[in-house]
Order: structure tokens, then sequence, then C-alpha cells
């Protein structure tokens, strides 16, 4: 019996450790092949860091992109959606969804493109190999003009008024409807820049910081979280950020082609009207730049008719962003919309007040840092919302003196628009000829400071893809800062905007001998340089595939809560 028991205990007891026994080698199983599938999937995502490293953190279950600083292509087109993400639960759980949401529009290669400027920016004795930046609509072509002006006014720069100190005054706090002075002198510049052919009332204008702070209050003003706009392609990069980060409003683009030079045509507005009402989009207006940024052209009379035909059968608004008025150096001249309602005697009528006008002086005199933009609206409603919105981006009351003296001195200022307008044309004549040599066309245009290229032909394809192909090519071989057309939603690929204005002829003559060079060098299809780029790309649409593959629910989560 106690033989019998001890037996029958020792079978019991062997068969139990056999159960644990294989309990734990299930669970151990299991950990090994967990971490093996780690291990395997950090290994395969290692190979795609020739180009972008792929960090993955199975305990914090994260994934993070990162860029491969020591790859001379420091980013592919996958990598457009900014230098990291962190998609951890809790980490997003702390913050608000417009601070983790990635509807910034900084992903976007116009955007980048200045980032990869900025880590190696081209100097003449510094960095001669460096980053050229064509890709900054900045006027610098007149610096010298302002600055002779200060320094035969030095009471305007030094808080003076007939060599008494207004310090006190200026410095201690100031009503958000601006300086009169300052606003009289505002409307006046902008009437003198149109020829005196229509005037504006320093009652119905809005200061505000930047024709960026002045387009996002229109927004604010006109609009609710997914009404939309409807923008004429192609169109200035920021719109996605300034029109509809924190105001909610969709972009609903009036797709221009070049069959026509871009122009806008009744069937493409209609179209897209149609486009925003299948997505249940409540169209709120149209928003123009003219001159348009990127094409530098002005706007036609016909198109300007056809726009105020079409929001007034609509009864929706009208924005002109007329920051670049001041920057028209030849034929056609410049036309405001203000014009063509006084032309058509539509002043005081309900379409009247649907028309609303941003300017700022960050083009025409050349002032992108003082951060003075305006609004102007016939409607009494809009100002006086739009003003009250203004105390989150105000004008400081030193650079609202400053310019109100500055703008006040007409002979200086006749001067200066002749002056600069001549400089811009004859800094557009050597793009255009630098161009020409290399082999380049551009769009025929007349104002900015840019030119709208055509690259169509240097493409490998008829695709985006290719466009931002060569694109990459461009900033990384050529060591030229340029904007993408698909940045600026263009519906044809192969078109750049290319800047003029913001360096010296002799950097722009090394620009176009740089281009140059590469355009006969793209001749050799079978060169060494083109076969790397080309594995270079076949890498970059695995990493896209790897990025879709990650991210996808993610996006789609997203899409769901907007």
């Amino acid at each position: 019996m106690g033989l019998a028991e001890k037996t029958g205990k020792g079978t019991y007891g062997l068969q139990l450790q056999t159960i644990k026994s294989k309990s734990a080698l299930t669970l151990w199983g299991r950990s090994v092949l967990f971490y093996f599938f780690q291990f395997y999937l950090f290994i395969f995502l290692s190979i795609l860091n020739k180009i972008y490293s792929i960090i993955y953190t199975p305990l914090a279950g994260q994934i993070w992109i990162a860029i491969n600083t020591n790859n001379q292509r420091k980013f592919s087109v996958f990598q457009q959606q900014t230098q990291s993400y962190h998609f951890g639960e809790e980490r997003m759980g702390l913050l608000s969804r417009k601070a983790t949401c990635n509807s910034h529009g900084q992903d976007s290669s116009y955007f980048l493109g200045w980032q990869e400027y900025e880590k190696n920016p081209y100097h003449p004795l510094d960095n001669p190999k460096g980053i050229i930046q064509m890709g900054l609509a900045e006027n610098q072509l007149s610096f010298d003009l302002l600055e002779s002006w200060l320094a035969k006014n030095p009471d305007a720069v030094g808080c003076k008024r007939d060599g008494q100190s207004i310090f006190r005054e200026l410095a201690l706090f100031q009503d958000y409807h601006g300086l009169p002075a300052f606003k009289q002198a505002l409307v006046d510049f902008m009437a003198e820049i149109r020829g005196n052919k229509v005037t504006f009332d320093p009652n119905h204008i809005v200061l505000t910081a930047g024709a960026t702070s002045a387009n996002e209050t229109l927004m604010f003003c006109l609009a609710e979280q997914r009404d939309a706009f409807l923008l004429p392609t192609p169109y200035y990069p920021g719109f996605d950020r300034d029109l509809k980060w924190r105001t909610g409003v969709e972009i609903v683009p009036i797709h221009c082609t070049s069959s026509n030079r871009f122009q806008i045509t009744a069937s493409a507005i209609e179209e897209a009207y149609r486009h925003a009402q299948k997505q249940n989009l409540r169209v709120k207006g149209i928003l123009i730049t003219n001159p348009s940024n990127p094409l530098g052209t002005t706007m036609t009379r016909a198109e300007l008719d056809l726009l105020i035909d079409f929001i007034t059968d609509k009864e929706i608004h009208l924005i002109s962003d007329e920051i670049y008025s001041g920057t028209v150096f030849s034929s056609p001249d410049f036309v405001s919309i203000m014009q063509v309602l006084k032309d058509r005697n539509l002043e005081k009528t309900e379409v009247w007040d649907r028309v609303h006008v941003v300017y700022s002086l960050s083009k025409d005199l050349g002032l992108p840092g003082f951060r003075v933009g305006a609004i102007y609206s016939n409607d009494p409603t809009v100002v006086a919302a739009a003003t009250k919105m203004s105390s989150f981006g105000l004008v400081s009351s030193q650079t609202q003196y400053l310019l109100s003296v500055m703008l006040s001195d007409k002979k200086f200022r006749n001067y200066y628009i002749a002056k600069n307008q001549k400089r811009l044309q004859k800094r557009h004549r050597k793009l255009v000829s630098g161009l020409e040599k290399a082999g380049i066309g551009c769009l025929e245009s007349n104002a900015g400071l840019f030119c709208w290229v055509d690259m169509r032909h240097l493409l490998s394809s008829n695709t985006f893809e290719a466009e931002m192909e060569l694109w990459e090519r461009i900033v990384y071989d050529v060591k030229l800062n340029i904007s993408p057309g698909s940045s600026c939603h263009c519906s044809e690929p192969g078109w750049f905007r290319v800047c003029f204005a913001n360096m010296s002829e002799d950097t722009l003559k090394l620009a176009m001998q740089r281009l140059k060079s590469f355009v006969n060098s793209t001749t050799s299809s079978n060169s060494k340089g083109h076969q790397e780029s080309k594995n270079l790309r076949q890498e970059s649409h695995i990493g896209k595939w790897i990025f879709r593959l990650s991210f996808q629910s993610f996006h789609d989560r997203e899409q769901d809560e907007r």
C-alpha cells in the first residue's frame, strides 16, 4: 500500500511536473517567437537604412522614422511626412488634436526644401558649394532705397516727431484699431500702386501681422469648419496651412492647365463647385491671388468679370489676395478686383459687401520681417469682427509709426515703386535668359518675384513621382532649392516655381550655371549618377510601401475623426 501510494503519488507528481513544463515551454516558445518577430522586423527595416532609418521600439509599441544624416540624400519622397513621427497613444492623449494632427502643411516639399537649405546654405566664401535658396519669394532688390531713406529720416527710426521723443506714446498700450496716420498712409500707398484708379477708406481696413494672419482671420469671419473655399491651381503652398489648419475650412481646387496659360475658365469653376457639393461641403467663397503666386501673372479682366458673375450667382464671397500688386513690372497692367466692382457700378450692392482684399508690405516694400498685413472689406460686420480678432496678431506701434512716416513721403513712395519695378524686370530677364541657355522655358509673366518654370522635358515619366525625383536631384545634386509644382497643387507634373529677387546677381548667375550643367549631364541616361539615382528611387518606393503599411490605420482614424 505504501509502495502503491508512493508510486501513485510519484506518477501524479510527474504528470503535474510535465504539464507545468509544457506550459512553460509554450510560454517560452511564444516569447521566443514574439522577440524573433521583433528582431526580424528590426533587421528588415534596417535594410532600408541607406536612405533613412526606421527604428522600431517593441516595448513601447511606437515607430519612429528618422533621417539618415550620413546619406547623401537625406530624405526621399517618403520623408515628406516630416522628420520624425511619434504615434505613442499615451503621448497623444496628453496633447490636443491640433497639436498632434498632421494638417499643418509643414510636410510639403515646399517647406522641406527650406529645411534642407538651412542645413547647407550657400555662401560665396564660407560655403560656396552649399544650396542656393530659390524657393523663397523675398524682395531684396531695393533695400538700398529703404536704407537711404532711413538715413535721411532718423527721427522715424528714433521714435521722434519734429525732433521730440514720442517713445512713451508708442510704448504704452495702443488700441487694436491701429494708428490713424499709418492706416491713411497705407491706403494711399495701395491706391498709388493701382494707379489711383480706385481709392480705399481707412475705416474699412484692419491691420494684421502679415498676410498669413489676414487670410486666416477672413476664414474665421466668413466660414465654419467643413465649409469650403475654391482656389485656382496652382496656388501658394502656404494656403494649406493659413486657410485650413486652425479654422477647419477645406480647400477645393479649381484646376487650371497650361493649355490656356493656367487661366480660370467657367467650366473649371463649375466643376470645382460641383465637386465640393458631392463632398457635402458648403462653398462659402473663392480665394484668388492677383498677381498670381506662383505663376507671376496678372489676371485678365475677363477672368475677374467671370469671378464676379459667379459669386453673384452663387451668393458667396470673393477674397482677392493682392500682396504682389506693386511688383507688376510689364504689361498688362494690374487690375484690382475693387476696380472691377467700381467699373461695373456694383458699389453699395450685396456683392460689394462680399468682396474682400488682402494686402501686406512683405512683397511690394520687401519688409516681411515687419509683419504688416491688412484686410480691406466693405462689410462693416466683417471689419468689426476682424478688428477684434486682430488682437491675436497686432502690428507694433513702433513699426506703424516708422512706416506711416515713410509711406506719407509721396515723393519717395512714387520713386520707390517705379525703381523697384524696373529692378524686378531686369532681374526677371536675367533669370529667363539663364533658363533659356540651359534649354528650359517658363510661362510668360509680368509680375511677382519668381517664374513658373517648365521642366516637363526633364522628367523620366509624366508623373508626379518623376517630378519629385527630379526635384530631389536638383536639391541634392545641383544644390538649388526650388518649389515643385505638386507643392502648389498643379495638375500637371513638371512645373517648378523659381524665385529670383532674394539673391545677388552673381548668385543667380551661379545658379543658372549649375542648372545648365545639370541639364547637359542628363543627356547621358546610362551614367553612373543616373543609375545610382534610379536605385535610390527604387528603395524610396519600398520605403513608401513600409510607410503606408505602418501608418495607414492611423491616417484612416484621423480622417474618420475629421
